[in-house]
C-alpha cells in the first residue's frame, strides 16, 4: 500500500462520522445506508488524487458525500421507489446512547428524510456547526439566502417533529 493510500484510509477513518451522518440523513434503511456509505467512500477514493489541500479534507469530503448522496438517492428512487418509512431496527452509530436519546434520534432522522435535498444539506451543515458563510460557500448561494432557507428548513423540521 503506497503512502497516498495510507493517507486516504487514515483520513476516511478520522472522518467516517461524516459518512455515517450523511448516509443516515439520505437513506431510510440500513442496507441503503451501508450502500451509500460505500459509494461515498468509493467516490472519494476516485477523487482523492485531485484533492489539492486547498480546503480541509473534511470540507472536501462533505462536498463529495452530499453530491454522491443526492445522485444515489435519485438513482435509488428510479430503481425501487423511495420509502419514507424509517427502519425500526436501525442502530445508532454512536455508542452510549440511552433508549430515549436513540428514540429521539430516530424521530429526527425520520423527519429529516421528509425534507427535500437542499433542506437536508442545510440542516446537515447546521448540525455540523458550519457558519453561514461556510454554508454559502459550500452550496454556492449567498449568506442571506442561507439564513432564509435554513430558517425555513428548521421550521419544516420542527413541524415534522410535532
Amino acid at each position: 500500500m503506497n503512502h497516498s493510500s495510507q493517507e486516504f484510509l487514515a483520513q476516511i477513518e478520522k472522518h467516517k462520522g461524516i459518512l455515517f451522518k450523511i448516509s443516515k440523513m439520505y437513506m431510510d434503511d440500513l442496507d441503503n445506508q451501508q450502500d451509500l456509505f460505500q459509494e461515498i467512500t468509493y467516490q472519494a477514493w476516485k477523487s482523492y488524487p485531485k484533492f489539492r489541500g486547498e480546503s480541509q479534507f473534511s470540507t472536501w469530503l462533505y462536498r463529495i458525500a452530499l453530491n454522491t448522496a443526492i445522485i444515489f438517492l435519485k438513482s435509488e428512487k428510479k430503481r425501487k421507489g423511495f420509502s419514507a418509512n424509517f427502519d425500526e431496527n436501525i442502530s445508532v452509530a454512536v455508542e452510549n446512547y440511552d433508549v430515549e436519546t436513540e428514540e429521539n434520534l430516530k424521530k429526527m432522522y425520520d423527519a429529516i428524510h421528509q425534507l427535500n435535498n437542499i433542506d437536508k444539506a442545510l440542516i446537515f451543515y447546521y448540525l455540523e456547526n458550519f457558519s453561514g458563510k461556510e454554508i454559502a460557500n459550500e452550496m454556492g448561494i449567498t449568506e442571506v439566502n442561507v439564513r432564509v432557507k435554513l430558517n425555513r428548513a428548521k421550521l419544516k423540521l420542527k413541524e415534522l417533529l410535532k
